[in-house]
């Protein structure tokens, strides 16, 4: 039996897949106008987007809901999409949702690293059959983009700054002709791009390693920038609904108190801004405290509640997890954090039991 056939055994499938049965129901009842080569009209997509309780289709991307507009907009036209932000802003995971949607296929991905070359993102060769029957097609091991280009998809390149300049600048010819030449097969040397190609980048402007985009490039792209949520009573939804769709997924039981969430969140926010919500200024981490990383942690700890111990999520857990946030960039994080609560917790556990809890865990942890 393969994971196609028993898909409960997948950790995490396409998104075309895990919503299979949402983008039929829209593909159904689409009778809006769609550009050549899409699978759904433009308000589809945003439907399926941003959700719509008339047709049950949930909402999947949490954010800013004009961008979605903006991003929808842009493919329709000549220009490429271009996602920037903070890490764990889910650049990722609108990019692949605007694929599924779009083109029925978020596989066609391009990832972007130090080790990317021009072979990745045009075509190679089969060497054995190159050598035994020559230069064709069938000898040809065209790329996501080639691929993309051919069918008339979207093709997602992921990382894209982490590329040398010199291979980002691949790009600029690709998209400006939307075309690709292979000398190789002669007479077939010249692949146009069908209808329906674009490209999705995605661009994490903060790691260490990344690579200053061309001007040429940058101007083949409509920049969107993904930020942050600030709503606090939005991310604790967002955070309980990911994690428990996280724990039902595995099978697993654990009771999760709405207080030990806010208690999560406010932690990360206030790190990540700089501010606690009283307005007093606190030092702030190198290391990532983004909306995904506090699923992360939550998760974990709701993993540690349930097999370590009584099966119900507290803030002592969460404390346990957040260690592993806090020590992975810079060491001197360890001290700006350790500030944190023995000045903003500390004051917040003579009030509050979930407070106590979290800095009498984080003691034992950080003495």
């Amino acid at each position: 039996m393969t994971t196609e056939d028993n898909p409960s055994n997948i950790l995490r499938s396409s998104a075309e897949l895990r919503y299979a049965d949402e983008l039929a129901r829209l593909r159904a009842a689409d009778n809006d106008p769609r550009p050549e080569g899409w699978q759904l009209s433009p308000r589809a997509v945003r439907r399926f987007i941003l959700g719509d309780d008339k047709q049950a289709i949930s909402r999947k991307f949490y954010g800013d809901d004009p961008l979605v507009d903006r991003a929808i907009v842009t493919l329709m036209g000549h220009q490429g999409l271009m996602l920037v932000g903070e890490p764990g802003t889910a650049k990722s995971l609108l990019s692949e949702l605007l694929s599924a949607a779009i083109s029925g296929d978020s596989a066609l991905t391009i990832q972007g690293t130090a080790g990317t070359t021009e072979d990745h993102i045009k075509y190679s060769w089969n060497y054995a059959l190159l050598l035994a029957e020559g230069p064709s097609k069938r000898a040809m091991v065209a790329s996501p983009l080639y691929q993309a280009m051919e069918s008339g998809k979207l093709v997602r390149f992921e990382e894209i700054t982490r590329c040398p300049p010199e291979i980002q600048d691949v790009m600029i010819s690709l998209m400006s002709e939307k075309q690709i030449m292979v000398p190789e097969l002669g007479e077939q040397a010249r692949m146009h791009a069908r209808r329906g190609f674009n490209v999705i980048a995605t661009a994490n402007l903060r790691d260490r390693g990344v690579h200053e985009m061309s001007s040429a490039l940058k101007r083949r792209f409509n920049f969107e920038t993904v930020r942050p949520i600030k709503d606090h009573a939005f991310e604790v939804e967002l955070v309980l609904r990911q994690v428990q769709r996280d724990l039902d997924s595995a099978e697993v039981t654990v009771e999760i108190e709405r207080d030990v969430i806010a208690l999560l969140v406010t932690a990360f926010q206030e790190l990540r801004s700089g501010q606690t919500r009283e307005g007093t200024p606190i030092r702030t981490p190198d290391t990532v405290m983004s909306t995904a990383e506090a699923v992360n942690v939550a998760y974990a700890a709701a993993l540690e509640a349930r097999y370590f111990g009584a099966g119900r999520l507290s803030a002592r857990e969460i404390a346990n997890q957040l260690q592993g946030v806090v020590l992975k960039d810079n060491a001197d994080d360890l001290k700006r954090v350790q500030h944190y609560f023995d000045t903003v917790v500390r004051e917040r556990a003579r009030r509050d039991e979930h407070w106590k809890t979290f800095r009498d865990a984080a003691r034992s942890l950080w003495p």
